[in-house]
């Protein structure tokens, strides 16, 4: 391809952009009718001999790999979690590609580093952190939380130097916390029995007089308690666990303490959720995903800590051949990580930021908590629907319980029924999780151009398919 071929094809491309998002709702949300195995069986086994037009190339994509995509950016996307997009991340991330920066040190991208570091500080300022408070920009929030607990590992034990001695370490969450703690427990090599789940109130919140009983029985034990993943914004329904008193215990116990906000934690734009900093200035480590809450492009995810001196402490590995003259006097963030290449991620957030300014996502996000607040309302209104969890920020959790259904595992059955359903319809995506063994349906509004129009419609689709499982179940 020449640079003139290059250019013609990118200002097409440019042009398709455009239209996807102007035309994306004419999409099904979810393919439609696709096994696995279907896509993957459109494509030869073995690498072309000859190479091919990117006309065609294209049209392969268009054609058999679009089809097969689920859209995330479709504002009847309801599921798991907001993955928002905005134009302005978009063009970042062209020109990330077109720059093909690895910005590991300093010196192989001195505008990447310092943009890095300008745009942490704005997070942290914003979000009301110390200011001795640093941090980095990571691509998820399971690599910020490994690369935390590693760091709390290494607080407590030089593993790195000299492997384990033998002492059991243990890492206190619950049944709500994010998969990723229990995968980081593991990577740490502190294993899935050293991950123990504390037991939570009604609102499925960290106890904490459990956790402090915990403790208790582990140092009795001869384990060695070493950090608690506090969450803000569980994933599943949205606890909230009480940061100010676990941080309380932490610090009477020398307990290392993560708050995972990677979801919720956005919020903290927001004065009225100011109720969410309590006890955050004396946790360790912090983590939130702008790649979720934030209109920027996954990957990016903002890890901030008290002390950076214990991350790059356990994280830094330095060879001869990445040693530069201003080694010692310039931040490398290979250093903050658990990979050595970086992409330019600091530059699609600081283009969000620039261009919505602080109002402008104070906005969008007051906006999708008032969509979540219609959504349970309407649940509310439903005599055969049910809010299982106060709603307090746009997930809402709730049940399906038809008159007459007295079995929960009958209840299961057709709420799961009504999800596949709907799902399968192509017109809404909606999740699920589990509370006590029992089936939660959740529905999400979170993305770049959903509106009151498409809550509407994702009810009234809800509403209409249930009363059809119905009918068809007498």
């Amino acid at each position: 391809m020449t640079n003139d071929e290059f250019r013609k094809h990118a200002h097409q491309l440019a042009d398709w952009m455009a239209d996807y998002y102007e035309t994306i709702e004419s999409l099904p949300v979810k393919p439609v009718g696709l096994k696995p195995g279907d896509i993957a069986s459109r494509f030869p086994g073995t690498v072309p001999e000859e190479g091919d037009s990117f006309d065609s190339v294209f049209a392969d994509f268009r054609d058999h790999l679009l089809p097969g995509m689920t859209h995330w950016q479709h504002p009847m996307f309801m599921a798991y979690f907001p993955a928002n997009t905005s134009y302005p991340s978009v063009l970042a991330e062209m020109i990330t590609a077109t720059l093909g920066a690895q910005c590991m040190l300093w010196d192989t991208s001195p505008a990447a580093t310092e943009l890095e570091t300008t745009v942490i500080n704005w997070i942290r300022n914003w979000f009301g952190f110390p200011d001795e408070w640093e941090g980095v920009i990571q691509d998820s929030a399971s690599s910020s939380t490994l690369a935390a607990l590693i760091a709390a590992r290494e607080k407590a034990e030089s593993v790195n130097q000299n492997g384990f001695s033998g002492q059991r370490m243990v890492v206190y969450g619950t049944s709500q916390t994010h998969s990723s703690a229990e995968k980081a427990v593991r990577l740490a090599g502190i294993g899935s029995d050293g991950f123990r789940k504390v037991a939570t109130n009604e609102r499925y919140e960290m106890d904490p007089r459990a956790l402090e009983e915990m403790v208790a029985e582990d140092r009795k034990a001869g384990k060695v308690p070493l950090a608690v993943v506090a969450t803000i914004g569980t994933t599943g329904i949205m606890a909230v666990d009480p940061v100010d008193a676990i941080a309380t215990i932490c610090r009477r116990e020398n307990l290392w303490l993560h708050v995972d906000a990677a979801y919720a934690g956005s919020l903290l734009a927001l004065p009225e959720f100011g109720w969410m900093k309590t006890g955050l200035d004396r946790a360790d480590s912090f983590v939130f995903n702008p790649h979720k809450w934030m209109l920027t492009n996954f990957d990016c995810s903002v890890l901030l800590v008290r002390d950076a001196e214990h991350l790059v402490h356990s994280l830094s590995v330095i060879p001869d051949y990445l040693r530069t003259p201003v080694h010692g006097t310039a931040r490398n963030y290979s250093d903050w990580s658990v990979q050595l290449g970086r992409r330019f991620r600091s530059l699609k957030l600081w283009m969000v930021l620039r261009s919505y300014g602080a109002s402008g996502i104070r906005s969008y996000l007051r906006g999708h908590l008032l969509l979540g607040k219609q959504i349970a309302e309407w649940v509310g209104s439903q005599p055969d629907f049910r809010v299982v969890m106060p709603v307090r920020f746009n997930l809402v959790p709730f049940r399906w319980e038809p008159s007459g259904v007295d079995r929960p595992e009958e209840n299961d059955r057709l709420s799961e029924k009504l999800m596949n359903r709907v799902n399968g319809s192509g017109q809404l995506y909606f999740t699920h999780t589990r509370l006590e063994g029992r089936l939660i349906l959740r529905l999400v509004p979170g993305q770049s151009r959903v509106s009151e129009r498409h809550i509407v419609a994702a009810c009234r689709l809800i509403r209409e398919t249930a009363n059809q499982i119905l009918e068809e179940e007498r």
